[in-house]
């Protein structure tokens, strides 16, 4: 079975691991990547499994280097990658990581605290230092009217107060602080609410920024300066700026008093700064440390809790572990030695055993694709991951879907750069997969790099076949057309005419691709839309028969061959009875009427509703030119058995499986009724040594046992082969009968007859049905293609062509350039990106539905294996948590 053609071969088989060698030998697998796991312990809670307290330390160990990841970051330092890959630590190395991250997490963290201290006393002395400034400022300024100012703001209050008494007079007392500037406007309008307006509040910007000490963040702050007399106002004022998360410094009312804590506030500021200095330094020694070692810890981690992960789905017996895994067949020898180095890593003694299974649980789908393939495999996996066992149609999209893109996006230039920005990501791969982009477009386009490359490449194809590059005409070999003109004639009259009889030379077609003279002339479109329309009925019903042809493959591999009779043959016979014909008809009206019958070329679609209406009308004498009259001898007698086979096939795909299944059950249920000797009496019986079951069973386990004692891997295992009823199981299995398998949907066997027949008349209607419409879905060939065409030569006309018009040597040179820059990105936007991505998504609907309905099921599911490449792809342990 070919990797590429076909999914590998994939065996189930148990692993038997002894407890102390299990963890070195899962690692081994872990770094070879080609073993997928079973998980034996589903009904068991994640939290009652074997290994869940290391899983919890390596969480532990996470959460530390995700908080020393994140200071790194914070500080703007890079963490490097490391070129090499580091192997998972023995188990009895995990205390010493441990101890090692709580060592560097309390050291970082004391650290933080400390910093954190010291830079919010920074704050502090520097807010007091303003506020002392301000202050300062301020009464040298305003001190001698304070309390005639306190006077006139009370005074228009008076009247509001509840009750009378007597106005004595208080001491004027006043409060400095800050508060955030964004808290101003409401800081006043409580202020003012609060007091009656019988304080006066003075506020003034702060013009410096200062920093958070938690965040890191800019902060502006305004100074405030309140007045108040009483030590009820003073309460109050006190708890509007705790409440507004003011901060109230003691400033001393004497001018001396503040200019010596001015003085002593300064010196402090400066000695906090050489102590914040150090700190920083000793923070970054740290950081600078940990910098070189977090990736390979992270991985470390990362694989040892995977590790685990992985264990905790195995079965426990005493001292041992069993592991039930898939892995493809060619893979066994690299399994084999992996487990050998695991088990010479623990200093086990005793071997791993591999223990073939037999079941019938559908394997995974593995394909081993290289750099190339791997786009459009992804591309056939999005629709459906492949049934196990059935064709692959990746290596055929490789040359399918950039073709037929091509056909929609047919232009050479716009191809070309295509082609180039392909092959750039492609070259340029190293250093770009190496960035890690976090862009999802961006990881997009370059995910399908080959893609983009293969696609521009075949548009240039079609471009030239077209003869179109940015709507302009290539003029290599000339033109097969020859006006008999004068220059008088062409230059009277602007509706000038050719006739292909005279004007053209019919000995043969043009060398390569349209003659370019369509270029130029006003029925281009109707010459391109004749030709394009055609070319798309050819293309879909080549594919679509190609896809049909592709279901004979399964039917073979699976042994299904009643299908070949019952589906292929039949499916084949109704799409090329009816559309096939269509497809022959095109092409001999290309070969026979030339030039000189062109007035009596037949019209294809007349003759195509004639051929349901069973409607003829042959030439009298042979003479009469119509397009309506038959146009080749025994054109009704092929078109009737073209028909009529179509027809014919429609029943036969109906209800000829249905009966050969009810016919085989049948006369199976009769032979079962009857004794054989080599039937076992009982559920657990073993066939005897000799018997044929026996014999067959042990040819049918991994192509049967060796003659020196061991399987084909490597296990010693003696030569009666597996026990405890396996022979029975696999005896059952040799004696049920075949699944059915087929190209448009296999496995029905053992459905309930009524069901199976829904099932196919479903399938019929489909199948039936979807050849119409599916060869109308592809008439988009077509109309994509002339929609991009006219796309190009409206950009060119009415953008490009305005720039080479304008006259002038250097006014004109400007113009062209400011206009070829508009061209250049409107080029890029609108043909390029939506006509590309337009053009791409009709493609792949073109292979989803029309293509790969006529042989692909889709209905397996991928193999994933137990692999580190996610780990090492891991760029941080927010990753983790995603």
């Amino acid at each position: 079975m070919g990797s590429l053609f076909r999914s590998e071969e994939m065996r189930l088989c148990q692993i038997f691991l002894q407890t102390e060698a299990a963890y070195a030998c899962v690692s081994e697998l872990g770094e070879l990547g080609l073993v997928q796991f079973k998980d034996l312990n589903e009904n068991v809670n994640a939290f009652q499994r074997t290994y869940v307290s290391q899983i919890r330390r390596c969480e532990e160990m996470e959460r530390k280097l995700r908080y020393t990841e994140k200071e790194i970051l914070r500080d703007k330092m890079r963490i490097p990658d490391i070129l090499d890959n580091p192997k998972a630590p023995a188990p009895k190395e995990m205390n010493d990581l441990e101890v090692e991250f709580e060592k560097m997490d309390n050291e970082l963290r004391q650290v933080n605290t400390n910093n954190e201290a010291l830079k919010q006393n920074h704050l502090e002395l520097r807010e007091l230092k303003e506020v002392l400034d301000g202050t300062q400022t301020y009464f040298a300024v305003y001190g001698q009217d304070i309390q005639h100012m306190m006077n006139e703001e009370t005074q228009g209050h008076e009247e509001a107060i509840i009750g009378t008494r007597s106005q004595q007079t208080a001491a004027l007392g006043f409060y400095v602080g800050t508060i955030p500037r964004e808290k101003v406007p409401v800081f006043e309008r409580v202020m003012r609410f609060v007091t009656h307006g019988t304080v006066f509040l003075r506020i003034e910007e702060i013009a410096k920024t200062f920093e958070d000490p938690v965040t890191g963040d800019e902060m502006h702050k305004c100074m405030f300066l309140v007045f108040y007399q009483g030590e009820q106002l003073r309460n109050k004022v006190k708890k509007v700026c705790e409440g507004m998360k003011g901060t109230i410094y003691p400033v001393p009312e004497s001018t001396q008093e503040r200019q010596e804590m001015l003085h002593g506030v300064k010196t402090r500021i400066v000695d906090l700064e050489n102590v914040l200095a150090q700190s920083n330094e000793h923070r970054k020694r740290v950081l600078s440390k940990a910098q070189k070692e977090i990736r390979a810890w992270t991985i470390k981690v990362e694989k040892i809790k995977a590790i685990y992960h992985t264990m905790n789905m195995f079965k426990v017996h005493l001292n041992s572990l069993t592991a039930e895994c898939w892995f493809p067949v060619k893979a066994i020898d690299d399994i084999r030695r992996a487990l050998s180095i695991g088990e010479k890593i623990s200093g086990s003694t005793i071997p791993s055993v591999i223990q073939p299974m037999v079941t019938d649980e559908n394997p995974p789908t593995y394909y081993n694709c290289n750099k190339f393939v791997k786009g459009f495999q992804n591309i056939v996996h999005s629709y459906g991951v492949s049934t196990y066992g059935e064709v692959n149609p990746a290596p055929y999209t490789v040359i399918t879907f950039p073709f037929l893109f091509a056909v929609m996006f047919g232009d050479a230039g716009h191809g070309f750069i295509m082609f180039l920005f392909g092959l750039f990501m492609i070259i340029k791969e190293k250093s770009i997969g190496s960035k890690k982009l976090t862009n999802e477009i961006a990881n997009t386009f370059f995910g399908g790099r080959y893609i983009i490359m293969m696609m521009g490449l075949f548009s240039i194809y079609t471009g030239v076949i077209y003869n179109d590059a940015f709507s302009r005409s290539f003029n290599i070999f000339g033109t097969h057309w020859y006006p008999n003109l004068t220059d008088s004639e062409l230059r009277s009259s602007e509706n000038i005419q050719l006739n292909p009889m005279f004007a053209h030379k019919n000995s043969s077609a043009y060398l390569i691709g349209v003659d370019p003279i369509w270029q130029s002339a006003k029925n281009k479109i109707l010459f391109l839309n004749s030709l394009k329309m055609k070319m798309a009925i050819i293309l879909g019903v080549i594919h679509m028969l190609f896809g049909v042809c592709l279901s004979v493959f399964n039917h073979l591999h699976f042994r299904s061959y009643i299908d070949i009779f019952v589906k292929f043959i039949p499916e084949l016979l109704f799409l090329g009875c009816l559309f096939g014909y269509l497809v022959a008809m095109i092409f001999y009206k290309w070969i026979m009427f030339d030039a000189s019958r062109a007035s009596c070329a037949p019209a294809l679609l007349i003759h195509y509703i004639n051929m349901f209406m069973f409607k003829y009308t042959s030439p009298i004498n042979g003479e009469l030119c119509d397009p309506n009259l038959t146009f080749y001898k025994g054109q009704d007698t092929t078109q009737y058995i073209m028909f009529f086979l179509a027809i014919l096939s429609i029943p036969v795909l109906l209800i000829a499986k249905p009966v050969y299944v009810v016919v085989t059950r049948r006369s199976r249920a009769k032979k079962s009724d009857s004794y054989h000797p080599s039937d076992p009496l009982i559920f657990n019986e073993v066939p005897p040594e000799d018997s044929e079951i026996t014999l067959q069973v042990y040819q049918n386990i991994n192509q049967g046992f060796q003659d020196d004692g061991h399987d084909s891997f490597g296990n010693g295992h003696p030569k009666e082969g597996p026990t405890n009823g396996t022979a029975v199981a696999v005896a059952h299995d040799q004696q049920a009968p075949a699944q059915s398998h087929g190209g448009g949907g296999h496995g029905h066997g053992d459905e309930e007859t009524s069901e199976m027949i829904i099932h196919q008349v479903i399938e019929t209607i489909e199948f039936c049905l979807g050849c119409i419409s599916h060869t109308a879905s592809y008439l988009r060939l077509w109309a994509l293609s002339l929609a991009h065409a006219q796309l190009s030569e409206v950009l060119w006309h009415m953008v490009l062509s305005l720039g080479l018009t304008v006259a002038g040597r250097y006014v004109g040179g400007v113009v062209t350039f400011v206009i070829f820059f508009f061209w250049a990105n409107l080029t890029v936007a609108i043909l390029l990106l939506m006509e590309g991505l337009s053009a791409f998504l009709h493609t792949l609907r073109l292979h989803w539905v029309e293509f790969q309905s006529k042989f692909y099921e889709g209905e397996g599911y991928a193999f994933e294996p137990f692999t580190f490449r996610r780990i090492l792809r891991m760029q941080s342990l927010e990753e983790v948590t995603s």
